[in-house]
């Protein structure tokens, strides 16, 4: 607010004073509601004061005050009007048009944009029998149990009697705390014209073991046994006078063969409670005892084995420290003494063979005595030539090393030549001859260490004769084939339901359905040859369906990662859609409510 003042002559000559007040741009209400309108502007017009004389009236000041307060209620008035002025209505056609539009868009992802991503996006997933898959895990479906058959050859016993000591032997085989998976089972031997009842691993024989009882020539206090070392037969003899009769319940003699069987079976037993309990087979399914018949002895033996495959690829190799011997007759030592056993085996494993020489062969350790801690780095896997796995079979190598090295023992240990090598091979450690040429009978000791490791690599049990452990190795094979493709079942359905947008294609749901059938196919003849075929093409088929590549990339495939994907799309997109949706529906309503 300023004020000024000023003194003007009027025209008779008297002096007026002029005071003059003004107002400028006020501001009467600090929240303003309209940055053009709010304003309120009080104008004074001035105001004059006179010196008090009598001819003068007062009027003129009144009417000046009148003035001001007419001119700020017109500058209200108008303000007034111009604040709530409606917009103008809109038409019916716009609100259609606007309406359609909107339906448009949204007719346009929900018929169009939905589909094709559901169709594009959709995780394909074959139809597996989970509940069938799972109780061949758990040991529902097939209980590895199967009789073993034993044929009894009794010529000192008519057969009335022998039927009596059969009897009374079985059922004291019943009673034994044994392993319930190995069921005994004791038949008299069917009468051949060659009187040979032999089993072989490739002859239709069924019977794992003949027990031949003879009578004692000499007088005996107690019967003896011994097994022969090239046939899978228990040899005992008896005393005459302790042959049982028919009425007789129970008899020492039986007891003795029922303990000597229990025996010759031990290994064969604790191999296969091995299988079981390294095996998904809940504990309740499994046969009781097959705990406790595991000892570490036996798990090293085992782990040293190598995986079951129908074929192998055998390797011989002749490494020289220098330019000699640069021949050797490998393929005559191999026919002489190691092909018999590779004919035995044939039922079982099939075998490809090739050789190698290599000179001026630099091992891994050079000192001229090697100790155990040095056997397991001889090997130079960097610079020798060993040949890897051909056509898918695994690899079993077998080196003979020329040089002037030895194995170095503790005092009192035996001095070996050889040493195994776990799941891969072993090696032989031989002198150099004088020759530029290595002869077959040089190569005998080598070869017949190298068939005594392939056995130990192909898991085949120590005691008995070689006929009898290739039986008990289709046995055991059958069993660890069979537990392992029902545990592979067993893993791919439990990683099915644990991840439901993994895709399953339908080569696994082939393999699934061809694996459940050779083992059905394997189930009834446990221990047997053709079972042992059947459990390694449903291993096989069960092993393809779980490591199929369309299935282990996307094991690591988290949901994170589709919000990542989706949303920068989603977001430009669907925000637009929703707000004029939300908005379209706020208009109808008032619209609505508008309507009288």
């Amino acid at each position: 607010m300023s004020s000024s003042s000023t003194v003007r002559n009027r025209r008779d000559g008297s002096a007026i004073l002029e005071v003059e007040s003004t107002a400028a741009s006020a501001t009467m209400n600090t929240n303003q509601h309209d940055e053009n309108d709010n304003d309120v502007t009080n104008t004074v017009a001035p105001t004059i004061i006179e010196p008090d004389q009598p001819d003068q009236p007062s009027s003129s000041s009144t009417t000046t005050a009148t003035t001001t307060t007419t001119t700020t209620t017109t500058t209200t008035t108008a303000k007034t009007k111009t604040k709530f002025r409606p917009p103008p209505p809109e038409q019916e056609s716009h609100i259609l048009r606007r309406s359609l539009i909107i339906a448009s868009f949204w007719l346009l992802v929900l018929c169009l944009g939905v589909p094709i991503w559901w169709k594009t996006t959709t995780i394909y997933r074959a139809n597996l029998p989970l509940s069938q898959m799972m109780n061949w895990a758990d040991g529902n479906a097939c209980s590895p149990v199967f009789p073993i058959r034993v044929a009894v050859e009794a010529p000192g016993l008519n057969e009335q009697e022998a039927q009596g000591l059969i009897s009374v032997t079985q059922h004291a085989l019943d009673t034994m705390p044994d392993f319930p998976g190995h069921r005994l089972r004791l038949e008299v031997a069917s009468p051949s014209p060659s009187g040979d009842v032999l089993p072989t691993p490739n002859s239709d024989n069924n019977n794992a073991l003949i027990l031949r009882l003879t009578p004692s020539d000499t007088a005996a206090p107690s019967p003896a046994s011994s097994l022969h070392a090239h046939s899978p037969v228990l040899e005992i003899t008896y005393p005459p006078i302790s042959k049982p009769t028919p009425e007789t319940k129970s008899s020492g003699l039986a007891t003795y063969i029922a303990a000597q069987l229990r025996e010759a079976f031990a290994e064969e037993q604790a191999i296969m409670s091995y299988f079981l309990a390294t095996s998904t087979i809940s504990s309740d399914q499994q046969p009781q005892g097959a705990q406790q018949r595991i000892d570490e002895s036996l798990s090293k033996r085992m782990t040293r084995s190598m995986k079951y495959s129908g074929t192998y690829h055998l390797t011989f190799s002749l490494f020289t420290s220098d330019s000699a011997p640069s021949s050797w007759d490998i393929e005559s030592a191999i026919d002489q003494y190691m092909k018999p056993v590779l004919d035995m085996l044939r039922p079982i494993h099939n075998f490809t063979i090739d050789t190698q020489v290599q000179l001026y062969a630099i091992p891994g350790v050079q000192s001229q005595v090697l100790t155990k801690e040095d056997l397991s780095s001889f090997i130079n896997a960097a610079e020798w030539p060993l040949s890897p796995s051909i056509g898918g079979a695994p690899t079993i190598n077998f080196i003979v090393f020329m040089g002037n090295q030895t194995i170095g023992l503790n005092p009192g240990e035996e001095t070996s030549q050889s040493w195994l090598v776990p799941q891969w091979g072993s090696v032989y450690l031989l002198s150099p001859p004088a020759a530029d040429h290595v002869p077959s009978e040089s190569l005998k000791h080598p070869i017949l260490a190298f068939a005594s490791h392939l056995l130990s690599l192909l898991g085949t049990p120590q005691s008995g004769s070689l006929p009898m452990r290739l039986s008990t190795l289709t046995r055991v094979r059958s069993v660890d084939m069979l537990l392992r493709a029902s545990s592979s079942l067993g893993s791919l359905a439990r990683l099915s339901q644990a991840l439901p947008s993994i895709s399953i294609p339908p080569s696994v749901a082939d393999g699934v359905a061809k694996s459940i059938r050779h083992l059905e196919l394997a189930c009834p003849k446990l221990g047997s040859t053709e079972s042992l075929e059947h459990a390694r093409i449903a291993e096989t088929e069960a092993e393809r369906a779980f490591f199929e590549k369309s299935m282990v990339g996307q094991l690591y495939f988290p949901d994170e990662h589709k919000v990542a994907v989706y949303l920068p799309l989603l977001g430009p997109v669907g925000v637009p859609l929703v707000m004029g949706l939300i908005t379209e529906f706020k208009a109808w309503k008032a619209r609505g409510h508008n309507v009288p």
